[in-house]
């Protein structure tokens, strides 16, 4: 069922588990993901990031997100992940996305509440959920999500007292913060400053959200969601788990396209099933339903109807 962040991060905030943010820029990634989701009866968000629409345009990525979600047995949300454009957030909202991040922690802190705050206006007359980031979250080399490397992560950490009042001014759903965390894959152990984590949560109502999950220990990730962190961001490693999938597969040239999809597909499944056991977010969808879900036929049609919209448009 396709839901806002609000009624998946709430009861994560209140219990104390997380839930994930997995990126499916095509369709392997997507099927996989839900199917992880409904195996561990998880609720899920699943969505893309602006940097990565040359891989899979917004417009594109809505025709099988949307009908999925809608499909799946579980919750699931469609994110935006770090819209970096007004124009971007407008046109996921527009498609039918159920949440958006609006990403404007370069900009100065009031330029970003003012922003921010205009966005929620919109997403929420939508009855979509947005989130923002306070603080700055930089990249590993060789990230997938960008290329914005900081020389002093600490210099750009969120300021808990600033945290209050941006939450407050914007009216934003959700908070990305900086507390040691990088976008891809670290190449040294990351330093996450729990105590920073405890006292954020501990100033604001919303959920708190950890950008740049892949690639953290276990321990890691138990101690953020113990201190405060209710979502979570993974990319790169369902990304790099399809590839390894995919070169299995390939011990020779006599191996098709059609081969390597059911590997990519299993391997994202089982890799995103280990995060949401990782963040306790299985079995929070309760039992799975007695009645079947629609039939092949029945998501063709859904897909087709969303193609037509804006074919017709």
């Amino acid at each position: 069922m396709l839901v806002n962040m609000n009624e998946v991060l709430i009861p994560a905030k209140k219990n104390r588990y997380a839930v994930g943010l997995f990126n499916a820029v095509n369709l392997e990634l997507a099927r996989g993901i839900i199917n992880a989701a409904e195996a561990t009866r998880s609720p899920v968000i699943m969505g893309t990031a602006e940097v990565l629409l040359p891989y899979g345009p917004l417009e594109e990525v809505s025709y099988y997100l949307i009908p999925m979600a809608k499909k799946a047995s579980v919750p699931v949300v469609v994110h935006l992940d770090h819209g970096l454009t007004y124009d971007t957030c407008i046109e996921a909202l527009k498609l039918g996305f159920s949440s958006v991040m609006y990403d404007c922690s370069t900009d100065s802190y009031e330029e970003n509440v003012r922003k921010v705050k205009e966005m929620a206006d919109i997403a929420h007359s939508y009855g979509a959920t947005i989130e923002g980031e306070l603080g700055h979250v930089g990249d590993n080399e060789g990230s997938a999500e960008g290329s914005h490397h900081l020389d002093d992560p600490s210099k750009y950490f969120t300021d808990p007292k600033l945290a209050k009042d941006f939450v407050e001014k914007t009216g934003v759903d959700a908070l990305a913060i900086a507390v040691g965390n990088a976008h891809g894959a670290y190449k040294l152990p990351p330093k996450l400053d729990f105590e920073r984590i405890r006292t954020i949560a501990n100033t604001v109502d919303v959920p708190l959200v950890l950008h740049g999950g892949s690639g953290l220990t276990d321990d890691d990730f138990r101690k953020a969601i113990q201190e405060g962190i209710s979502k979570v961001n993974i990319f790169t490693d369902i990304n790099v788990a399809a590839v390894e999938a995919e070169f299995k597969k390939f011990h020779s040239m006599d191996k098709g396209l059609i081969d390597l999809i059911p590997a990519a597909v299993e391997a994202v499944k089982l890799e995103t099933s280990k995060k949401m056991k990782l963040f306790s977010s299985d079995g929070k969808a309760g039992a799975a339903p007695q009645a079947p879900g629609l039939s092949l036929d029945e998501l063709t049609r859904l897909v087709a109807e969303e193609v037509a919209k804006y074919i017709n448009k």
